[in-house]
């Protein structure tokens, strides 16, 4: 575990609280999988698989664990109870390690640009706002001077909701004013950027339209008009999902990332929900990496998501 040396007791510590009615709702149901058994056998097994799919893992990502700890315990001939949640947080990490493209940078990573463009997309209610400004405050952290842009004019309390968070946060927003052309906020955003010492652009976009193809058709239209400011922008695309929606949220990942060039995803809302199992099936689906989690109202319950570290988390006691 050296290489996560920057993930913190503390932020361990706020990982293991943000993850706590999950944990304890896994608990339960491993407890009741392997009650009266002492050996991991087909019953075992199929209990497990139970347990992974009702904390919303995925019904594909299960059973790849599960083909993974039963071709361990055919391997290992033996296989006491005691020692399956080990193998589970072992098999658990080792796929994702091999489905997933990498590990992702702290907020203290250099920049891949200057300013370096981030757009966030998602549907309404999934905490995109609130994501925003902790992202802002957790860059600003860092030293980097943050510009927020407000382009999702379709929603009365979104660019209010955002301005009151670049204020809390201290640092500067670009709006226009309700109605206005989306693509012509993230322009002018863009230009002041350019124009001035920023190193971290925000831009929020609309989380819903009139219909699927509007809202796709105006994200795009969004994307075009940045690369006429910045030609690789936006550098980040990311895409926000509520933890505590369970299936709904594959089915958000499934619609958005084939839709537009989604290359990073946040999920949020993990603390007050038993379906944190949800990170580990969207993080192995899609070939898009998981960036963060939210685990808490605070600005630091915004974290990265280091694989090894949530499920050691998850799977332990």
């Amino acid at each position: 575990m050296a290489k996560f040396s920057f993930f913190s007791k503390e932020k361990k510590e706020d990982l293991n609280k943000g993850l706590e009615k999950t944990k304890e709702s896994v608990f339960k149901k491993l407890s009741r999988a392997v009650v009266g058994k002492s050996r991991v056998d087909d019953e075992v097994l199929d209990n497990l698989e139970e347990v992974l799919v009702s904390s919303d893992v995925g019904v594909d990502t299960t059973l790849r664990i599960i083909d993974r700890i039963e071709k361990r315990a055919a391997k290992d001939k033996y296989l006491n109870t005691e020692e399956l949640n080990i193998i589970l947080k072992e098999e658990t990490a080792s796929l994702l390690s091999e489905n997933n493209t990498g590990d992702v940078n702290g907020f203290e990573a250099p920049l891949a640009a200057r300013p370096y463009v981030i757009m966030v997309v998602g549907v309404n209610g999934v905490g995109k706002t609130t994501t925003i400004g902790k992202l802002a405050y957790h860059y600003k952290k860092t030293g980097r001077n943050v510009l927020l842009g407000a382009a999702d004019t379709f929603r009365a309390a979104a660019v209010e909701q955002l301005t009151i968070w670049s204020e809390r946060v201290g640092v500067p927003i670009v709006k226009q004013q309700m109605g206005s052309d989306p693509a012509s906020v993230a322009y002018d955003t863009l230009a002041s950027a350019k124009a001035g010492d920023v190193d971290v652009v925000i831009i929020d976009t609309a989380g819903r339209l009139h219909n699927k193809i509007n809202l796709m058709n105006e994200l795009s239209k969004i994307k075009r008009v940045m690369e006429k400011v910045i030609p690789d922008a936006p550098h980040e695309v990311l895409l926000i999902l509520d933890g505590s929606t369970g299936q709904n949220a594959y089915e958000q990942a499934k619609q958005f990332t084939a839709a537009t060039q989604v290359n990073a995803l946040a999920i949020t809302k993990l603390d007050g929900t038993a379906k944190g199992g949800v990170v580990i099936g969207i993080s192995d689906q899609f070939k898009v990496p998981v960036k963060y989690i939210g685990i808490g109202e605070k600005m630091e319950d915004l974290q990265v998501f280091i694989k090894e570290e949530f499920v050691d988390s998850l799977f332990s006691e």
